[in-house]
């Protein structure tokens, strides 16, 4: 990785989870000649995908499910803002993707006479969650990076920062918002090796940067989950809409004097009947939901926001002392190797969780073929805004949505690769001499690191503490304030050092809290995610938010 030496490539794919690898391998197989770059910020496998614990949600179990029921507990969960006709694409073509996934070698539970075990997530109405153990995202990410390295025309580079988009603007256009023809030639990216920043040209990209869970003080994301390709999409003029339904998974488990990643009680753990409990031992649910323990997320989520807040404490319980020991080690091998290392036992001990900043159901805005609103530039996976989760994802659909919409955009970038490619803009012939080197003159190093660590700090705070749960309009007003100062700060200091992949992804996530902020502002309504105290009905309804 000294130096990429890669001036072009056929197709880029920019993250390596389950969206981009899925795609980068039907590419590749697709277009043996040509050359398919993948390519992500830290290792091959450190990705938002590898932390999925629960499952995968898909139909296969025809006697007592059925695509309907599914789609009904979809628009349920999505609460009035799902798109309907991507909810159906998604349902139904999910059985064939995952049937895909398991020939590439991802293996899922079995019961002994050779059927799937099915578990149960809050918000369906039947068991249709296939998962392995408790590290379903880690076995399918397993599973798909062994198939890629069988490809001969993929590249993997690692530890590279991608920038920018490249668009006319660096052609001297000029690209504002209503431009209608904004297109994508490729990326700036800095070189963690050589910290010079190269730029990639590629007839077709696609964006699977992930979620942007770092925004926030605690998360279930790793730390790469910065809101990168979301911010690029903005800065590059294209469209992002429902930024402000972020989703806080209701049971991280909590553990005193720690903020950053929060490890994840997976749903699962519920569906099997894993009781929440308040300070006083008192099962709560049923006072917020008749579906108790299964309710959807955002109900869970506030139910133990508002029983914090009621006892003053930092964290509830999950009570799972009723369970069998040994099936539950058998499911949950890893939740339980993680609590016994912080002397907690299931069998004689509750479990301490709390909600932490989980998945985002808004994004870079695509069409049902995942096509972003910038040609050639195509989004899939966490980052992107398909249509299927509305208001509210349901449980474990993000995984299946990732597949469903990596092969959708490879069907519809084929298309792209099998005609004579033209622009309106460069010569392809000739193109890298036309788009301009990356210009870094006139900057220096920065003199103290402090200046983004402590800006980082204060974006997490702020929106952790007013852009949480639960918001109100002066909590919102206070946020974009801040934010408009660690905008203005960071922006300086960026114009002024050269760029680090710190002050990048700072930069990154003030874009992304500015916009999540923005579209919580423009909402004047409680739908879903979504909870304003200052309009806590569902009055107002508006279709999507696009910034």
């Amino acid at each position: 990785n000294k130096k990429l030496n890669i001036q072009q490539t056929d197709i880029l794919v920019i993250g390596s989870g389950i969206a981009g690898l899925t795609y980068a391998l039907k590419m590749a197989d697709q277009f043996p000649d040509k050359k398919v770059l993948v390519m992500t910020k830290a290792a091959a496998d450190e990705t938002n995908t590898k932390y999925a614990q629960g499952g995968i949600a898909v139909v296969n179990d025809w006697e007592n499910d059925s695509f309907e029921k599914h789609i009904e507990d979809t628009l349920i969960a999505g609460d009035g803002l799902c798109n309907e006709e991507v909810v159906e694409i998604v349902v139904k073509e999910g059985p064939e993707r995952v049937n895909e996934i398991i020939d590439w070698g991802a293996r899922f539970d079995k019961e002994k006479d050779g059927d799937y075990k099915r578990g149960m997530e809050g918000g369906h109405s039947e068991s249709r969650i296939l998962h392995y153990k408790d590290v379903t995202g880690k076995e399918m990410e397993r599973a798909l990076i062994d198939a890629v390295k069988k490809q001969k025309n993929i590249e993997f580079v690692q530890h590279c920062f991608v920038v920018d988009l490249i668009t006319q603007h660096h052609l001297g256009y000029l690209v504002n918002k209503s431009t209608p023809d904004v297109e994508c030639f490729g990326v700036y990216v800095l070189n963690l090796a050589t910290n010079k920043i190269e730029k990639i040209l590629s007839k077709i990209t696609l964006l699977a940067t992930g979620g942007n869970g770092q925004v926030y003080r605690t998360t279930t994301n790793p730390s790469i989950a910065t809101g990168d390709g979301v911010a690029m999409v903005y800065r590059a003029k294209g469209r992002v809409e429902n930024m402000e339904f972020i989703q806080f998974h209701p049971t991280a488990l909590y553990e005193y004097g720690t903020s950053g990643h929060a490890f994840l009680i997976t749903e699962a753990v519920r569906g099997d009947g894993g009781i929440l409990r308040n300070k006083h031992g008192e099962a709560f649910m049923e006072k917020y939901d008749e579906r108790k323990d299964l309710a959807p997320r955002d109900i869970v989520a506030r139910a133990i926001d508002s029983e914090m807040k009621i006892n003053g404490t930092e964290h509830v319980w999950l009570d799972c002392r009723h369970f069998d020991k040994e099936k539950f080690t058998e499911h949950f091998p890893n939740i339980f190797e993680k609590c016994l290392s912080i002397g907690i036992d299931i069998s004689k001990d509750m479990i301490p969780v709390a909600p932490a900043a989980h998945y985002s159901c808004g994004g870079i805005k695509t069409d049902e073929w995942g096509q972003s609103s910038i040609k050639n530039l195509y989004a899939c996976g966490e980052c992107s805004s398909t249509g299927l989760h509305g208001a509210n994802r349901l449980a474990s659909n993000s995984l299946l949505e990732a597949m469903v919409f990596a092969h959708r955009c490879f069907l519809d970038s084929t298309k792209i690769l099998a005609e004579s490619f033209t622009s309106s803009f460069v010569n392809w012939q000739n193109i890298e001499k036309e788009i301009p080197d990356w210009n870094a003159g006139g900057t220096s190093e920065p003199k103290e690191m402090i200046l983004i660590t402590q800006s980082l700090k204060e974006l997490q705070l702020l929106m952790s503490d007013y852009v949480g749960i639960v918001r109100n309009d002066i909590r919102l007003q206070r946020a974009m304030r801040r934010l408009d100062l660690l905008w203005e700060e960071t922006e300086k200091l960026y114009s002024s050092s050269t760029v680090s992949p710190q002050l990048l992804e700072l930069r990154n996530m003030i874009t992304v809290g500015y916009l999540i902020v923005k579209g919580a502002t423009f909402r004047k309504e409680s739908r879903g995610l979504h909870f304003n105290t200052d309009y806590p009905d569902k009055s107002w309804l508006v279709q999507n938010i696009v910034l």
